[in-house]
């Protein structure tokens, strides 16, 4: 399989896919082995986790440079990805062991009900290109905490960053049958989702995530799926700073180049500002330099996966066509490379791609709206869940308005963001389950009620 920059469309090198052949071999050793990572014990586990989030510290210049060479993202946005997974790390290593632990519920006369837990068993992860250690470490951390065994398989797109992530846990002490690393695109996946693992976990588009869950169904063992957004954000009249506001959007916007699953995908505002957010977003948008992700001074790199340029383009020549306004950037350039962009539309509507279908790329729609009931209406309009946000200083406004819309995570006066102390769980086409918070360390583990009589 080769692995291709797409910043120069070049080859970078060269792997070895895994066959069915290597998978089974791989599972066989790795079923012998478990029993022993569940010996070790919790505080083992614990250290051994220790020790990977400070090799992410140590050679974090290294692994920063291999992530923007294969996705395409700023390296300054590599280093955050890097820093912010470390975040979650040490939430799950100060929670855990108050989560798993055996509990006592109650003690009724001589007799005492406690609860323990047994991990799931052999799971596998099949991962995300776009933020492969922040979306990593929501399955294989808490899923090798509570003493899985994890099959991980990086996307294709993310290749050279999955095998980092293999050999950092190598070095900590985590055996290759322990956590074991799979090389492939979507035969692989195939392969794998005929396995026989104790669960699936899953981050990439709804399309996939409803194949895999179908496809495992039978099985009747515990499925996650972190999939795509459409996210919508309503800024309102009463806020104290357009200026501000709108700088904020602009990053929810186009952080990334916009291939966030929280990324802000559809933005609406209030008709008594709305002309001058616009002007103040544009004047923001204007501001983030196109080219080279290597380059300090370039806050958009090139779009990941070449083909997805051709979608981005029809989404704004759908647009323009049944009648928006195009303010900013929508050419694909004639410069070598995958890139988009930042490209700004208004005088959009439902009726269009833009706002309806999930871009993931550095195309926004910004839309007029005359009040609360009519921005709420427009939100829920859509298959996803995962986000939703309002910008006012009035919260109690806020707090209603995001009552009324069907989405895991509400933000108020921001957006775009991850909290490891929080669940991490979308809504209709944006996923099934959750990780991250306690909800994220459970969800890798059986409970087992003990009741003993003395």
């Amino acid at each position: 399989m080769q692995i291709t920059n797409p910043t120069t469309l070049e080859k970078i090198k060269d792997v070895t896919e895994d066959t069915k052949e290597s998978i089974l071999k791989k599972m066989a050793s790795s079923r012998e082995a478990h029993l022993n990572w569940i010996d070790i014990g919790l505080e083992e586990r614990l250290k051994k986790v220790k020790k990977f989030s400070d090799l992410l510290d140590q050679k974090k210049d290294q692994l920063a440079t291999t992530l923007s060479l294969e996705v395409g993202k700023p390296l300054q946005e590599s280093y955050n990805e890097i820093n912010g997974a470390r975040k979650r790390i040490l939430f799950f290593l100060e929670n855990s062991s108050k989560w798993l632990n055996h509990q006592v519920q109650n003690v009724d006369g001589n007799t005492t009900d406690s609860l323990s837990f047994d991990p799931l068993g052999i799971i596998c992860n099949i991962s995300a290109w776009n933020y492969p250690y922040l979306v990593g470490v929501n399955v294989f951390v808490p899923a090798l905490i509570a003493g899985n065994n994890v099959f991980y398989k990086p996307s294709e797109f993310s290749t050279l960053t999955g095998l980092h992530i293999a050999e950092l846990w190598k070095e900590s002490g985590v055996s290759e049958d322990v956590f074991t690393h799979i090389i492939g695109g979507k035969e692989v996946g195939e392969i794998l989702l005929d396995c026989p693992f104790d669960g699936y976990f899953f981050t990439g588009s709804f399309k996939t995530g409803q194949y895999i869950a179908n496809k495992v169904a039978s099985k009747m063992v515990p499925v996650g799926l972190e999939l795509g957004g459409k996210d919508p954000l309503y800024v309102t009249e009463e806020i104290k700073d357009v200026l501000q506001v709108a700088s904020a959007v602009v990053e929810g916007c186009f952080y990334n180049n916009g291939q966030s699953c929280c990324a802000v995908e559809r933005v609406y505002v209030h008709e008594k500002i709305y002309d001058q957010f616009i002007e103040c977003f544009l004047n923001e948008t204007k501001k983030l330099k196109m080219g080279d992700p290597l380059d300090q001074a370039n806050l958009q790199g090139s779009i990941a996966r070449l083909p997805h340029i051709n979608f981005l383009d029809v989404q704004v020549q759908d647009a323009i066509k049944k009648g928006a306004k195009l303010l900013l950037g929508g050419t694909i350039p004639k410069k070598k490379g995958s890139f988009f962009p930042p490209t700004v539309l208004t005088d959009v509507n439902h009726t269009m791609s833009v706002m309806k279908d999930e871009t993931f790329g550095p195309v926004r729609g910004l839309m007029k709206v005359k009040n609360d009931d009519e921005a709420i209406k427009l939100m829920n309009d859509t298959d996803y869940g995962l986000t939703a946000s309002v910008y006012s200083h009035n919260i109690e406004r806020a707090k209603k308005i995001l009552q009324e819309v069907n989405a895991g995570t509400s933000y108020i006066n921001c957006c775009d963001r991850v909290s490891p102390y929080l669940p991490w769980a979308g809504r209709k086409h944006s996923g099934m389950g959750a990780t991250l918070s306690f909800l994220g360390i459970l969800a890798f583990a059986k409970p087992r009620g003990w009741q003993i009589r003395n």
